[in-house]
């Protein structure tokens, strides 16, 4: 399942909020169809709503005690989107070009993880990686060079000594050579983080072939066109492969979203609260652990809408 990428809280909340109520009161339809037509927004937020209520149908089913009306329901709901989208240039263009290369991708890439999966491998040459989740790669070793392709996601790499063959990563944003290292790298949009923890990492972008070597304790971003400033390396980029989600001074906005990546649902945070400043260490396999932790911190609460979809709200509504 993809995450809600670029969607405002605002329309996945509305969305979500017609899901219940279509439930409750099927002669809504009309008036939600309504809803549903102002934007391709509207429409693309209704069709994540839509994945993830598939994934926890039964859950659904059960909590509203609906059975087999509410999955006629959803059919017909479900429909109606269909026809509806189809008739906006936007909106299938939209998924045209993002969602739907990301979920072939996934499916044909050699490595590919889901939300809430991990994963570690070690390659032919010894070189370790940890794929972190929604993330897919493929690798391509032959007698002169060893290259992984970074589909989408990330990926930490723990490189072995091989003089005769270049260590290289692929992304949409440029190509990266390692320089006996272990480094991560994240392809999220329309650039490429770079962490490096230990060695040397050179970078060569897409487009504009500028070149650059990041050292050791150093992270840079960058585009097809460019770099941005070095900065100091995150351990949060590393810890993920342990389990553990690091956050120094981290918005609760950036915390949420990662805590996402690994949840069996959604988990949405209010732009209320998304600036509130975060420190400590939060596990990734237990994200209802880490937002108890949370609560307990910082002056939120959690509202559960259904099940499977959860946000994380000011504690005081006037706050």
């Amino acid at each position: 399942m993809n995450g809600p990428g670029k969607l405002s809280h605002a329309s996945l909340e509305q969305a979500a909020q017609w899901y219940v109520r279509l439930q409750d009161q099927p002669d809504a339809t009309q008036h939600w169809q309504a809803w549903l037509g102002q934007s391709p927004e509207h429409q693309a937020a209704w069709g994540y709503v839509e994945r993830v209520s598939q994934r926890f149908a039964p859950l659904a089913e059960q909590a509203h005690g609906a059975g087999r009306a509410l999955r006629s329901s959803r059919r017909q709901t479900l429909k109606t989107l269909l026809v509806l989208c189809a008739g906006s240039t936007l909106a299938w263009g939209a998924w045209r070009n993002t969602t739907l290369p990301r979920r072939v991708g996934g499916w044909r890439a050699d490595y590919a993880t889901a939300d809430g999966e991990t994963r570690e491998a070690v390659l032919e040459d010894g070189s370790r990686l940890w794929l972190n989740a929604l993330s897919a790669l493929d690798v391509r070793f032959d007698s002169v060079q060893r290259l992984l392709h970074l589909r989408f996601g990330e990926v930490l790499i723990e490189t072995a000594s091989d003089p005769g063959r270049p260590f290289l990563v692929e992304t949409e944003q440029g190509r990266l050579r390692a320089l006996g290292t272990r480094f991560s790298v994240l392809q999220d949009g329309d650039s490429t983080l770079l962490n490096v923890f230990e060695g040397r990492v050179e970078v060569r972008t897409a487009a504009s072939h500028q070149v650059q070597i990041t050292e050791a304790g150093q992270q840079v971003s960058f585009t097809r066109d460019g770099f941005t400033a070095r900065l100091p390396a995150s351990a949060t980029r590393e810890a993920w492969s342990r389990g553990v989600l690091l956050a120094d001074n981290l918005p609760l906005g950036q915390l949420i979203a990662e805590l996402n990546r690994y949840r069996q649902g959604h988990l949405g945070c209010d732009p209320a609260v998304a600036h509130l400043p975060v420190m400590g260490a939060f596990p990734l396999k237990d994200s209802d652990h880490a937002l108890r932790l949370l609560q307990a911190a910082l002056p939120i609460r959690v509202d559960t809408l259904m099940p499977w979809w959860a946000t994380v709200r000011p504690k005081n509504p006037t706050a």
